[in-house]
């Protein structure tokens, strides 16, 4: 059996989908769209959840690379990862833009 393989472009975005695929990240990405940076304290009084939880969804936003992190001792500074945001956003666009199928019998 041959194994068919996806491209780098679907396997990106499967990554980035992946990483948005929580709500407390969403809200993390929108809160942070909103900053030029800001630090773990600041995301932590935004979500009504625990500290370590906050801190898996920014690992995981992180090595989707979406957001980047910068240590600031004694703190961690957080911010949007512009160059792959741009990314995510052209890739979705162009996904979500693509022209559905018009035959007849097509689920509508």
């Amino acid at each position: 059996m041959i194994q068919k393989k996806y491209s780098e472009e679907q396997e990106r975005m499967a990554r980035f989908a992946k990483a948005m695929g929580h709500p407390a990240r969403m809200a993390i990405l929108q809160f942070l769209a909103r900053q030029e940076s800001c630090f773990f304290g600041d995301i932590h009084e935004e979500l009504p959840i625990a500290k370590a939880t906050v801190s898996q969804h920014l690992k995981e936003l992180k090595d989707a690379g979406l957001i980047q992190g910068e240590i600031e001792a004694p703190k961690v500074k957080y911010c949007i990862n512009r160059e792959n945001w741009e990314i995510a956003r052209r890739m979705f666009a162009d996904f979500f833009g693509q022209p559905l199928c018009k035959k007849e019998g097509c689920c509508r």
